[in-house]
């Protein structure tokens, strides 16, 4: 199964704690896909422009926080992080830079650093994130599930330009040096083709598009978001071989009462058959999915397609209930071959900002295999 899908998401739950703390304490962006997402997802300030009475990179303001977290891939931990947070000029979004560490109780741990950046009045956005994992979690095969340790580095440059204020495209640049290994000793060796692939680097270059009309990012109530990236695959070391992989999710946001908004997610992702298994299309790793470990269902195709109802009792408590359902297979013409997959959930939301509406989440799901699942994350799930 999807082994660097682990690391990503290790990655994406560091970079999204990264910029997670600086919402807890300052409150200006929100954590795409959620904390348990891909390790490329990126995290982007809020789609507002707040009042602020000085701009420029040395205006900006420190924050410390520790932000917990819990999946079903790498269990519950916590995170801690710096994140500094400022507004190159007055009509761009808040920009932050930050670094952040976390351990989870499987003995997971991560470290680095991830920024997004946004100037010349929002014509401009850079992403940066460069981190370092050891990561341990349980590789699903069709001889059983093995104990996997997972050590690795990613670095990852996007530059994207908007055409208009909702519209952008651009380049993104990801290099992945990993190394995988049974996690306890005296375990048979990994079979194939699974051992093919145990040192691995490959550098990604890609695409980028969004389209985005939300009336915030943090917590919107209106609008849609269109985001899609295409990437070819570079095989630089191991036994893999140059592919490609392309992903779209849309999510639309209504408000059918003053309280309650509903969500929807629709998500597809095709990769190419020379796509080594670590970087297949899978079940919560491309499309926030929740239910199901990150290793649990890949494939070189994908459909997905989730609901939320998010309903705020008072200014501070909110709660949701969601749903999905999703398939995986060879190609689109067979993704009912393998079954569909579905799982549902509420959860609990607390704001934990007056000025931004930004919530502590925390989500319980229960998917078609009996399996439940906790979910922790600062922001919404997508």
């Amino acid at each position: 199964m999807k082994a660097a899908t682990v690391m990503r998401r290790t990655f994406a739950a560091l970079g999204s704690s990264i910029l997670a703390l600086t919402l807890t304490l300052h409150g200006s962006a929100s954590l795409a896909e959620g904390s348990d997402g891909i390790i490329d997802s990126s995290v982007r300030p809020a789609a507002q422009t707040h009042e602020s009475s000085s701009t420029g990179f040395g205006n900006g303001s420190f924050v410390v926080a520790p932000i917990p977290f819990s999946n079903p891939t790498i269990g519950s931990g916590l995170a801690l992080g710096l994140g500094y947070l400022f507004q190159m000029d007055a009509t761009s979004k808040p920009s932050v830079i930050g670094v952040a560490g976390l351990r989870s109780d499987n003995g997971s741990m991560a470290a680095g650093v991830a920024g997004n950046i946004y100037f010349r009045e929002n014509r401009w956005i850079l992403s940066l994130l460069a981190a370092e994992a050891n990561v341990q979690y349980d590789l699903y095969t069709g001889l059983g599930i093995l104990p996997i340790q997972q050590e690795g580095i990613l670095g990852r440059v996007s530059l994207s330009y908007g055409v208009t204020p909702q519209l952008s495209f651009g380049a993104s640049v990801r290099y992945l040096d990993t190394t995988i290994s049974l996690a306890r000793p005296g375990h048979p060796p990994i079979p194939p083709p699974y051992n093919r692939f145990l040192n691995v680097q490959i550098a990604n270059v890609g695409l980028v598009a969004e389209w985005d009309t939300r009336d915030d990012s943090i917590y919107p109530t209106g609008g849609h978001l269109l985001s899609f990236q295409a990437a070819h695959g570079i095989a630089l070391s191991g036994l893999v071989q140059d592919y490609q992989k392309s992903y779209v999710n849309f999510s639309k946001y209504y408000q059918p009462y003053d309280r309650g908004v509903i969500a929807a997610r629709a998500s597809l992702c095709a990769a190419s058959q020379e796509t080594p298994f670590f970087d297949q299309c899978g079940l919560g790793t491309t499309d926030g999915f929740r239910g199901f470990s990150a290793t649990q269902f890949l494939d070189f195709r994908l459909a997905s397609l989730q609901l939320e109802l998010r309903h705020r009792f008072t200014s501070r408590i909110g709660a949701v209930v969601f749903g999905g359902l999703g398939q995986t297979g060879s190609s689109f013409d067979t993704l009912d071959a393998g079954g569909t997959h579905s799982a549902y959930g509420v959860g609990v939301r607390y704001r934990v900002s007056k000025k931004f509406p930004l919530d502590f989440s925390v989500d319980f799901s229960r998917n078609n295999l009996s399996e439940d699942s906790i979910y922790i994350y600062v922001g919404q799930r997508f």
